[in-house]
């Protein structure tokens, strides 16, 4: 049965409010109250028993058939909400707004929240990574971006003047896990966030129109920026329908101060997941995540993602580093006090948004009795940032909040003895009541001599007396007893004195939880007046607590201080891949990198598995160590602040888009050359491979000379095309170098070191002989090689100036011009980029082919 299908006239009170809530929530599994459980009905039923594996079932609702129902109990909701955001799907919470004992007619209901993959506010958020909920509002002309982490209140903008590619690229890059676009958008750029990436979309015009949240973006004078965050602001505050007043003002993202790039280039470097298990461990995070607070992980992560290019604020955290290092013990201090420091920023979170409970308020005072020393400790390391210590709100939570509070605000249980005299007055009236209950039990076996009797109670009777069905006969008139209940083996009573105790028992613990639930409120909306004070120590404490991080990575793996210079060189002395070396048992290889003024190119040549890639990796990752504040692993360091990072490593092919490895090669390279500025660093590893021989080495010299001439970047360019290192001799900014092995009686052996100067092997059938390939298939493979080189020596065709010339000691003087020669005289290689370039190479092939 189909919601669209029921006739509505015919539906009972109940279900007819249901419908009238649905009908505002379309997209959303809606979770509707019903006593103890949370039903779900109709479509949201059959789809919500499918993803939960719930029993299907049905509920009459007025109509001549059931209609389809599933349930979870509402204690335990949170594990299923959580299944169904992770699947993608939306979950609109309806709840009893009023008690069903006292309500007249249809209890009233509502949706509380909705609960999105971006809007989640609960305890089960991933505590080291941030949660971004973002939107794109098209103008036609250009895109505005904004996002923002409900849990923690940090909020961003920025404007992309770029087609789609370049919107899919900063949004992958993110890793956001909701969006919202404005109605006018590409549907072709929808389609592919939602297709290839897996992002939840949502299509919405509204943008929010009061003025309680304009803190957020008043200073912000461009109102293209103004009108991306009202957009996302709208979206946000209709779903959570609460106070969130703890998102803080909106920071425009300004390109320039800060190093970009790509997911690519993320992915390759492997900076905070893995290649291969998408893990973090292995990753450049694992190693420096010594952080002791969940606060300093995700700033970590944050500025791993977005390092800087401040060459003063770089150099105030080394500055720091260098300091804790030497204090030592006070950074063994430092270390174990932060560790009794909590989530601040996600506490500040749930306190003005109203979803935490009393252990929350646990953990903000355990933080807050820590600020102290951190201060004390801070001031000792000369730190230039103060914190305060909020002594008025730590007093406060050690009066009221007891030590082992239950997680539910209606159960009573939360606040400590001494902290209000009505409470105090009536927990003694309860108590003492409590104790006549246990003492009316022992009288009345003692009165009646019915050895088995028993005192119970239960919410529909209250207090009961039960005796037996093979005692019953002892129970006598003179005693009083009044029959309430008959069960298969017992008998249930209540006296007039049982009952007038209940009555003063239950009326005291009701008072007691809601008087209780009254003060916690109140305590509550105390502690939310400083939760701008709390957002500020935990900027601060996260900051430290990544340095003090950095500083314990340094020790412990003798990673030295940078030394950042405004001239273009990259002088990296005895460089180390930090990850590689952590994890491998042999000892790791160090090598120099060094790209003096007249050097940009490194051509690097050698053997397959020789560290070709790792070279390059490793020199990537200590630029971005260097820029996030870190030392850098080598002997020592002296570098420029590069603005971008390109890279190029590895072969896949796009299967979702259809595009080869090949396509996927040059559309990279296209973006790196297009993007790229002086003060850039590329790195391309054996580019080219992925077409014919000559075809991909022709666009590797082409790419190489662009670079070259025309962007004067830093740049590594490892190849397996060795004809490409006579370019040493016509391009004075390349240098060659290889990665050296050493061959005996067929045998190689990886020696992983970087020396000046080319090689001319790949030695591609030694490592196929590592790798345990048929005897005789290695035989056959080196009596092939041994004529294609024969036929190489005969028809040579590369000369040192370009690939785009022909050999003329093969040319006849006489040989008559021909249309093709004319073509390739009449072009300029250096004003080609990669994609002209080939398709001048498929032009020309085709006209030969005619």
């Amino acid at each position: 049965m189909k919601r669209s299908t029921v006739d509505r006239e015919k539906l009972s009170p109940m279900m007819a409010q249901y419908m009238e809530l649905k009908d505002k929530y379309e997209d959303c599994i809606v979770f509707y109250r019903l006593g103890d459980f949370y039903e779900m009905f109709f479509e949201d039923a059959i789809t919500a028993s499918r993803e939960l594996e719930l029993t299907l079932t049905g509920k009459n609702a007025g109509l001549d058939e059931r209609v389809p129902m599933c349930g979870v109990p509402h204690h335990a909701y949170a594990s299923y909400i959580d299944t169904l955001i992770e699947k993608g799907y939306k979950v609109a919470i309806a709840e009893q707004l009023e008690d069903p004992k006292t309500a007249k007619g249809t209890v009233k209901r509502d949706v509380i929240q909705v609960v999105t993959k971006g809007t989640r506010l609960d305890n089960n958020l991933d505590s080291k990574n941030n949660n971004y909920i973002a939107n794109i509002y098209d103008f036609d002309y250009c895109k505005g971006i904004s996002y923002t982490d409900v849990s923690t209140g940090e909020f961003f903008c920025e404007l992309l003047e770029k087609d789609n590619e370049d919107i899919i690229r900063e949004i992958v890059k993110q890793g956001f896990k909701e969006l919202i676009v404005s109605d006018n958008i590409d549907r072709e750029l929808i389609n592919t966030l939602r297709v290839n990436y897996g992002i939840l979309i949502t299509i919405t015009k509204d943008i929010y129109e009061d003025y309680e949240y304009e803190y957020i973006y008043k200073d912000i004078e461009d109102i293209r920026l103004q009108t991306t965050i009202k957009h996302l602001l709208h979206y946000v505050l209709d779903a959570k329908k609460g106070d969130l007043h703890h998102l803080k003002k909106c920071e425009i993202i300004k390109k320039n101060q800060t190093l970009l790039f790509d997911n690519n280039t993320k992915r390759n470097l492997e900076l905070v997941e893995t290649i291969r298990s998408r893990d973090r461990q292995y990753s450049l995070l694992w190693l420096l995540d010594k952080c002791k607070t969940a606060m300093g992980s995700r700033y970590l992560k944050n500025q791993i993602e977005n390092p800087i290019t401040n060459k003063k604020e770089l150099e105030r955290r080394y500055s720091f580093v260098e300091k804790i290092s030497t204090e030592f013990i006070i950074r063994d201090d430092l270390r174990t006090v932060l560790d009794e420091v909590y989530d601040l920023e996600r506490l500040a979170g749930r306190i003005s948004y109203g979803n935490l409970n009393a252990r929350d308020l646990l953990q903000l005072k355990r933080s807050l009795k820590a600020l102290p020393k951190i201060k004390t400790l801070l001031e000792n390391l000369e730190y230039d940032k103060t914190i305060e210590t909020l002594d008025e709100v730590t007093l406060l939570l050690e009066k009221t909040i007891k030590e082992d509070p239950p997680l539910s605000l209606k159960e009573g249980s939360i606040i400590k003895d001494g902290y209000n005299s009505e409470l105090d007055e009536l927990r003694s009236i309860s108590s003492g009541s409590k104790d006549f209950i246990l003492n009316i039990e022992k009288e009345e076996k003692e009165r009646t001599g019915i050895k088995n009797l028993k005192v119970g109670f239960n919410k529909i009777f209250g207090y009961y007396i039960e005796v037996s069905k093979g005692q019953k006969h002892l129970v006598k008139d003179e005693y009083g007893y009044e029959r309430r209940q008959t069960l298969a083996n017992c008998e249930r009573f209540i006296t007039p004195e049982l009952k007038e105790k209940e009555n003063i028992i239950l009326g005291a613990e009701e008072k007691i939880i809601n008087l209780e639930y009254k003060l916690f409120m109140d305590i509550r909306e105390f502690v939310k007046r400083y939760i701008s004070k709390i957002q500020e120590i935990s900027k601060i404490i996260s900051e430290v607590d990544m340095l003090q991080a950095f500083s314990i990575v340094s020790d412990d793996n003798k990673f030295v201080k940078p030394n950042l210079v405004d001239t273009h060189e990259l002088k990296l002395i005895e460089c180390r891949h930090p990850v590689v070396e952590k994890v491998i048992k042999d000892k790791y290889v160090s090598n120099d990198i060094i790209m003096d003024k007249n050097t940009n190119i490194l051509l690097i040549t050698g053997p397959n598995m020789a560290g070709k890639s790792t070279y390059m990796r490793q020199c990537a990752i200590t630029v971005i160590m260097a820029q996030i504040g870190c030392f850098v692993p080598c002997k020592s360091a002296t570098m420029p602040i590069f603005d971008k990072i390109f890279t190029r490593i590895g072969a896949s092919d796009d299967l979702v888009s259809g595009e080869s490895t090949f396509m996927v090669e040059m559309k990279e390279a296209n973006y790196a050359i297009s993007e790229a500025t002086e003060n850039s660093l590329i790195l391309f590893d054996e580019l080219g491979r992925g077409t014919a021989t000559y075809d991909g080495m022709s666009l590797a010299q082409a790419i190489l000379e662009y670079i070259h001439d025309k962007i004067k970047a830093k740049t590594m360019f490892s190849t397996h095309y060795h004809e490409l290192t006579v370019l040493e001799n016509n391009l004075k900014n390349l240098k060659n170098v290889h990665v050296s092995a050493q061959e005996e009686d067929g045998q190689i052996t990886f020696l992983h070191k970087v020396k000046s100067g080319s090689v001319d092997k790949s030695y591609g059938i030694n490592v196929a002989s590592l790798a345990k390939l048929p005897k005789e298939l290695i035989k056959r493979s080196e009596e092939i090689l041994n004529i294609y080189e024969k036929d190489n020596i005969k028809q040579e065709t590369f000369t040192q100036t370009s690939l785009f010339e022909f050999n003329t000691e093969e040319v006849k003087e006489e040989e008559k011009t021909n249309e093709i020669e004319e073509e390739i005289k009449a072009i300029n290689p250096l004003e080609m980029t990669p994609i002209d370039a080939l398709k001048f190479l498929y032009d020309l092939k085709q006209k030969i082919e005619k």
